[in-house]
């Protein structure tokens, strides 16, 4: 049991400074995933209609539009604070994977763009962990001292 909660917990990346690169990149890459998919989901703005959610999978319809609203809305958060992070990243990196491989398989390299380098930085978050510098490790320090 200690394994799978070490596998799912614990991330340290050795150094401070490698740990705060890791915090920085997880607060920004939240923040993006946020703004610019998560908000156009939700909500119209002057800028922007509510974006139009491509069901590849055919799922139904309301199904498809919660996994998608969940993956962009919710999991930001979840990132930013590295809370459950190798879990709660998997929606989302099923999302963008999906539209990388199914939705833009036939376009451009520059529209597929954005699905590829979405899906490398969760792949990566998925490997590295949130960092020590997350609830994540806070809770595995806190198994390992009940223990």
């Amino acid at each position: 049991m200690m394994e799978i909660l070490q596998k799912l917990f614990y991330t340290d990346l050795g150094t401070a400074v490698n740990n705060t690169a890791l915090l920085i990149f997880r607060i920004l890459f939240a923040w993006e995933l946020l703004t610019v998919h998560g908000l156009k989901k939700i909500k119209q703005s002057q800028e922007a209609q509510v974006e139009q959610i491509p069901n590849p999978l055919h799922l139904p319809e309301k199904l498809n539009a919660a996994v998608a609203q969940f993956a962009d809305t919710i999991v930001p958060f979840f990132i930013a604070l590295g809370l459950c992070g190798r879990l709660a990243i998997l929606p989302t990196l099923g999302v963008t994977a999906v539209g990388y491989f199914v939705v833009h398989r036939h376009d451009s390299p520059q529209v597929r763009d954005i699905p590829f380098m979405y899906t490398l930085c969760l792949l990566f978050l998925l490997l590295t962990g949130p960092g020590a510098y997350s609830i994540d490790h806070f809770i595995y320090q806190l198994l390992i001292n009940i223990r």
